[in-house]
């Protein structure tokens, strides 16, 4: 018996960019297209109507985005398997993806014979990662726990606790520029680019918690 074809589902807010996809498995018998998506709320509606093997997921769309349309898949209890297929590598998108139970995370720059390998992985339930996404997580794998000093530990506290960097450097004593510049260095050692992601991370990674405080 001949084997089944891969069914996939292609979810991304970008027509172009769906087509695109699409063209890539056009023709080959070991695909079939069941369907496109445009947001992740669509991507999970679909899913549970067609039940693909693999759905090829961007990550930032409207309505409902990549990360949570994996975590509502999970949620419902479906089988399919996510692969994520986006522009972003940095740590705040990549391990949310990994973290909300993604198989494997592509860039779009991907070749289309690695991609085709990589939906073929997929479906078999094995982990797939480009190369840069693979240093990523080694990497995180290989930070220290507590990344941060004690005074980047104290600033990070107290912006978890909804200081200002003028409020922070008031209770510690140090100018509100010597505060501005340790949340920069906390910023790049946790991967984001936020007050709010530096917190949810750090709660994320154990550095905050009631019984560091």
């Amino acid at each position: 018996m001949p084997e089944a074809p891969i069914r996939l589902l292609i979810a991304d807010d970008h027509p172009i960019v769906r087509d695109g996809i699409r063209g890539m498995f056009a023709g080959d018998p070991h695909f079939e297209v069941l369907g496109e998506a445009g947001d992740g709320a669509e991507a999970v509606e679909l899913a549970r109507t067609l039940n693909p093997d693999v759905i090829l997921m961007d990550l930032r769309m409207p309505t409902m985005d990549g990360v949570t349309a994996i975590k509502e898949l999970a949620r419902l209890g479906s089988t399919a398997r996510v692969l994520v297929l986006t522009t972003y590598d940095t740590d705040k998108d990549v391990l949310p993806a990994i973290e909300a139970g993604a198989t494997g995370y592509l860039l779009k720059d991907t070749r289309r014979e690695d991609l085709v390998r990589a939906v073929h992985t997929a479906a078999r339930g094995e982990a797939v990662l480009s190369p840069s996404v693979a240093t990523r997580l080694l990497g995180q794998v290989r930070a220290p726990a507590d990344p941060l000093s004690a005074r980047e530990l104290e600033i990070l506290r107290l912006i978890a606790e909804g200081n200002t960097n003028r409020e922070a450097a008031a209770r510690l004593f140090i100018s509100e520029a010597t505060v501005k510049t340790h949340v920069l260095h906390i910023y790049a050692k946790l991967g984001v680019n936020d007050r709010a992601a530096a917190v949810a991370v750090a709660f994320r990674r154990g550095l905050l918690n009631p019984e560091k405080d």
